[in-house]
Order: structure tokens, then sequence, then C-alpha cells
């Protein structure tokens, strides 16, 4: 391999990678906070990624707008969904509403998914931002979608560390995460910071749908790859640590473009989940994992 193949390789990774890293980041909030066995993360990348399409396509917004706009429906969209069935179910099924909400996210994902099928069809939608072209690092050319989408999960990821380490809301998460009843003792409304984590987790969606749009156009089914690989990157890095969820989502990403080049189409799948086995067998709670609280602990 010359130095533009290593580096074309390397690109697709790290764009794959930041699509793995923030749907993991997704779910291992809800694991990390509520202990929610979410099956839904797919169908919110899916809104985000027809919110920006449409405010693009339709109502001609700026791209970087369309995706702002993404992450705002998502957000709201997630809220609605905490507050509302799975409130219900939080305050009917007592402590064992943990394993229930496996459940309910899957008939939700299915409610989404044939939603969106009667409102839009199959038709693929995808779009081309303004920024369309080549920049040049020396010889060396990178397409101008994949280093916006790269750019966009960077600042996604560090803003939401930044938000869970330096403010108070953040840290009330991070305390609900730890000890839930230590943090109900300090006076946290835990209702609420369900309610604030699970629509942040959504919102991670819906800007990864929102970003990626102009490479992986809008559909119906198009969040069940996304979705299966939140589970997979989760499981790796280890269940509900966030910070083990971008690096996994990156090694996952390069580690396929790698066998993409290599080995052809099809062994990307094979040799993840092969690692995934590995690291399983050999450290059952992920790379980074250590103790997760809620139903993993029943």
């Amino acid at each position: 391999m010359d130095l533009v193949e290593i580096w074309n390789v390397l690109a697709v990774g790290l764009v794959r990678g930041g699509l793995y890293a923030q749907m993991a980041l997704m779910l291992a909030l809800m694991l990390g906070v509520m202990s929610i066995i979410s099956m839904v993360n797919g169908e919110l990348y899916m809104i985000g990624a027809y919110i920006a399409y449409f405010g693009f396509s339709v109502f001609g917004l700026n791209p970087l707008l369309a995706i702002v706009c993404s992450a705002l429906v998502t957000f709201l969209v997630g809220a609605i969904l905490e507050r509302g069935p799975l409130a219900v179910m939080r305050r009917r099924a007592g402590e064992d509403w943990y394993l229930n909400t496996f459940l309910l996210t899957v008939g939700l994902s299915f409610f989404l998914k044939n939603a969106a099928m009667l409102l839009w069809k199959s038709t693929f939608r995808g779009i081309r931002w303004y920024w369309e072209g080549t920049v040049n690092i020396g010889s060396i050319g990178i397409s101008m979608d994949r280093l916006v989408a790269l750019g966009i999960t960077a600042v996604t990821i560090i803003t939401l560390q930044l938000f869970l380490r330096n403010t108070r809301l953040g840290r009330a998460i991070r305390a609900v995460s730890q000890d839930e009843r230590g943090a109900i003792l300090n006076g946290i409304n835990v209702n609420n910071i369900y309610t604030l984590s699970f629509a942040i987790a959504c919102m991670l969606g819906g800007i990864a749908g929102g970003s990626m749009l102009s490479i992986l156009p809008a559909s119906p089914y198009m969040g069940t790859m996304p979705n299966n690989y939140a589970w997979l990157v989760t499981m790796l890095a280890g269940l509900g640590n966030v910070g083990g969820a971008v690096v996994g989502g990156f090694i996952i990403g390069i580690v396929e473009a790698i066998a993409f080049q290599f080995f052809g189409e099809g062994w990307p799948n094979v040799i993840s989940f092969i690692i995934l086995i590995i690291v399983l067998v050999i450290k059952p709670s992920g790379l980074f994992g250590t103790s997760v609280k809620g139903v993993w602990e029943r």
C-alpha cells in the first residue's frame, strides 16, 4: 500500500468510526444512566436524516442549520418518548421496568419504521451539500462531505464530554449513573435526569443521521445498521461506558476500513464480530468496562 491508499483507508475508517462512536454514545448514555436496553436508536438516526433532508432540500436551510434542526427535533422526540411510554412503564412496573424496555423499544422501532414508510415510501433521499469537492492535504485528498462529517462528530463528542464534566446538569447525570439512591438523597430529581439523558442520547443519533446524509441517503430502514453497530461497539467497549464508546467506535471503523481494503466486501462485518467475540471471551466486561448497574446486576 502506498501513502495515498493508507490515507484513504484511514479517512474512511475515521468517518465510519465517527458514526459508530456517536451511535454507541447514544446507547452508552441510555445504559449508563437509565439501564435501558434500547432498540430504537437507529430510528432516531433515521429521523435526523429526514429532518436534515427536508430542511435543506425543501426549506432551503443552510446545511449546518439543517443538521441543528435534526438535533433539536430528535432531542424533542426523545423527551416525548421518555416522558410518555417510558415514564408510564417506569411508574407501573417498578424495578422490573428495565427488562420491559426492550420490548417497548422494539415496538417503537417497528412503529417509526412503518410510519416513515407510509409517509415517505421506500425512496432513497440523498443530497449534495454546498461543500462538494476535495480538500488536498499535501498530495493526498479527502472529500469535503467526509471531512465535514468527521468535524461534526468531533465537535459533538467534545461538547458532550465538556457538558458532562463541567456543567451542573452534566454532573447530575454522572451522579445518577454512579449512584442513583445517593443522587436522590442529594436532592437530584431523577425523573428529570432520565428525561434529559434520553433526550440527549436521541439527539446524538439525530446529529449522526443529519451529518452523514450526503454519504448515506435517508430511507425508512436506514437505521438498522447503525443500531446493530451501536450494540457491537458498546459491548466491545463496555456496557454504559461513555468514554470507551468513543474509542470503541473508532477502533471498529478503522478495522472495517482495513478489512475492506485487504479482503473485500463482506469481510468487515465478519472481522468486527470476530474481534468482539475474542474480547468478550478474554474480558467479558469489555475493553473499558468495569461494573454496570441496573439490569446487568439483576
